[in-house]
């Protein structure tokens, strides 16, 4: 995936040259984004050094544990060390995300490159580097192991940063985030402060304050030694245990990982220690490791705002309800967009509701314990794409300006005919209660067998957005979009301009024409349909409409997308183009959708239209729907209904 070059390895004999990634480049390219954090300072100062060059026999993981644990350097990404530790005390995962035939320094296999899985938007995608690592001197000055010699840390937050554009994209974020993109599973935060009166959740209602659920931990009792907790301020992993002082009074202690200082009455050598029985006492310090203390729920509770739950995944990869302890062994996922002026109705407030997307979820056999997540996509940095199986995408907002403000919905429906407006004047079976400005939020309901209506929305109406709807279910259940039974909207009407329209059918073959995204090199492979517009085609606006359809069931969608490449002049744009063709305009990311469609301004010359799937040797059909807006009087008339005529015939006859 992506540019490489080999780069001699310094060791002479003839050893073959080490990997360098030209996607991800050791320079400031790799580290800044706008220069808008403190590690801008060390601009200049940042020399990239392999592994081997800072220690003598450099591994991935130490023999002991705990000496693998994440310890942060200079850059503010804390949250993304939280997940780091789930995957440590989760062997199954870490070998998901680090796959254990990495190779070693020292081994045969060893080019000088590493391959990791990041889960994103719906599937496991690779993300390779070259392991030159950012040093100030001869030492690593973002994340490490706490042994030196140890760097499964650094190398996985250089994948990581690829994958969202540089090192710098990763100060300050979210740990659910990172939980669900280390684990492919589910993360939630609770709020730990108490919710004022005028913030009351009513039901069917929605608002726009920003609040969650409060936290229980009692709730939590059946995974409490599975399921990860993470405080928002430190982002660091807990635990918790009930215990009883001497005189009998109930306690709820919680282990916190602080590396940066202690907090609380209960830290080592403290006089409430000495109401807890001597031995499980010693039972308790023992438990601790580097970086770590005790405090009780009163403390946790005003410490910090928020906590963040995440969803225990068992061996077979299967999420267990933080609720029950149930082992959701069914799970679906489908893809959708919000389209402005198409599918982006916005919240219940408006009178758009209804124009929303819609799925159908359906549960068979009995009751069963339901989970459905609304995960939206953003454009936090633009060159995502080039290092992602599945792009980011998403809007903006006031809050969190990389989000909108989401929500999800669900009906039951009792008949197969039913009422759409006199539905969704009832109140929901469930819902997430307020859109939330989160990647994620997920909704949790038991529910009967029967049809439920599934509905996702922004809180404004017109936001677009990509999201994915993942259903994981104690039952089995079925996830299904509802066709739209409206006709598609038509190009508007010119007073000087009138649009032309073709339908192109083209197909994508494996092994010929099924080339995939532009991060392939076979990607100009894919079938290509010309374009061309004239001197004088339009008036000033958009004037060229591209829409592409894929010819596939709901279930097996491929990600689609195209590209619109200028032609030279003189060129045939069904012939091959040159590789440094210009890109004029893209319907990207690669969507998991039957329709991608773009409008767009265009100068007049001649373009090539390139549909294409994300993954090569992806076979399908398609329809690819052209309109062009040209400069044609249109010519006014009405016709008026006459007066009827009606003839007479009168026949005069002469007498004599």
């Amino acid at each position: 995936m992506g540019n490489a070059k080999r780069a001699d390895d310094g060791g002479g004999g003839g050893r073959e040259s080490l990997f360098e990634d030209q996607d991800f480049p050791s320079d400031d390219s790799s580290l800044f984004s706008d220069y808008s954090t403190p590690i801008a300072q060390l601009q200049g100062d940042i020399t990239w050094r392999r592994p081997q060059e800072m220690c003598e026999c450099p591994v991935l993981f130490p023999a002991n544990i705990n000496e693998g644990h994440a310890k942060q350097g200079l850059l503010g990404d804390c949250w993304f060390l939280c997940a780091c530790t789930f995957l440590l005390k989760n062997k199954h995962l870490m070998n998901k995300v680090c796959p254990p035939e990495l190779p070693r320094w020292g081994d045969s296999s060893y080019r000088g490159s590493f391959q990791f899985r990041i889960w994103q938007k719906g599937r496991w995608t690779a993300v390779t580097i070259d392991d030159r690592l950012p040093c100030v001197g001869f030492t690593l000055c973002f994340s490490r192991c706490h042994s030196p010699t140890a760097f499964w840390v650094a190398l996985l937050e250089k994948a990581y940063a690829k994958l969202h554009g540089s090192y710098e994209s990763l100060w300050a974020g979210h740990v659910s985030e990172a939980l669900v993109d280390l684990s492919g599973g589910l993360a939630e935060r609770w709020s730990l402060a108490k919710r004022d009166a005028e913030e009351t959740e009513v039901p069917g209602k929605d608002c726009d304050r920003f609040h969650r659920r409060k936290l229980d931990l009692s709730l939590l009792h059946p995974v409490r030694d599975t399921c990860t907790l993470s405080c928002s301020t430190h982002s660091r992993p807990g635990e918790w245990l009930d215990v009883e002082t001497c005189s009998g009074v109930a306690l709820r202690l919680l282990r916190i990982r602080n590396p940066w200082g202690r907090l609380g009455t209960w830290t080592r050598g403290e006089a409430c220690w000495r109401s807890v029985d001597p031995v499980l006492r010693v039972e308790l310090h023992g438990r601790l490791e580097a970086g770590e203390f005790w405090v009780d729920e009163a403390e946790f509770i005003s410490q910090f705002d928020y906590v963040t739950v995440g969803y225990p995944i068992t061996e077979d990869g299967h999420l267990k309800s933080i609720y029950t302890g149930n082992v959701l062994a069914h799970s679906h996922q489908l893809a959708g967009r919000w389209v402005k002026g198409l599918t982006a109705g916005g919240c219940r407030n408006g009178t758009s509701y209804s124009s929303n997307p819609k799925f159908w979820l359906k549960v068979t056999g009995e009751k069963g314990e339901v989970l459905v997540s609304l995960h939206q996509q953003r454009t936090r940095r633009d060159n995502a794409e080039r290092f992602a199986q599945t792009p980011l995408e998403g809007g903006q907002n006031t809050k969190h300006q990389h989000y909108q403000a989401i929500a999800l919905h669900i009906w039951k429906v009792e008949k197969k005919r039913f009422s759409l407006p006199r539905l969704l004047n009832k109140a929901p079976t469930a819902s997430t209660h307020c859109h939330s400005y989160d990647r994620e939020v997920v909704l949790h309901a038991c529910l009967e067998p029967g049809h439920y209506l599934l509905i996702p929305s922004t809180y404004l109406a017109g936001a677009q957005s990509s999201f994915l709807i993942r259903a994981f279910s104690s039952s089995p259940v079925s996830l299904s979009a509802m066709k739209s039974l409206a006709e598609p909207p038509q190009p508007p009407v010119v007073a000087d301009s009138e649009w032309e329209s073709s339908d192109f059918q083209g197909s994508w073959e494996a092994g010929s024409s099924a080339g995939g995204s532009r991060n392939s090199p076979s990607h100009w492979k894919n079938p290509r349909f010309p374009l061309s517009l004239d001197a004088v085609s339009a008036p000033p606006g958009v004037n060229v409409r591209i829409g592409l359809r894929q010819n596939r069931p709901d279930a097996h969608l491929y990600a689609i997308g195209f590209h619109v490449y200028k032609v030279p002049d003189g060129a045939s744009p069904t012939m091959t183009l040159p590789r440094d063709e210009e890109l004029v305009a893209s319907c990207v990311p690669h969507c998991h959708t039957q329709d991608v469609s773009l409008a767009c301004r265009l100068p007049a010359g001649a373009y090539a239209i390139m549909p294409s799937t994300y993954q090569p040797d992806c076979s399908g059909s398609f329809t690819l729907s052209v309109a062009r807006r040209i400069h044609r009087k249109v010519v006014k008339s009405q016709e008026l209904l006459g007066v009827a005529v009606q003839e007479v015939s009168h026949i005069s006859v002469m007498r004599s």
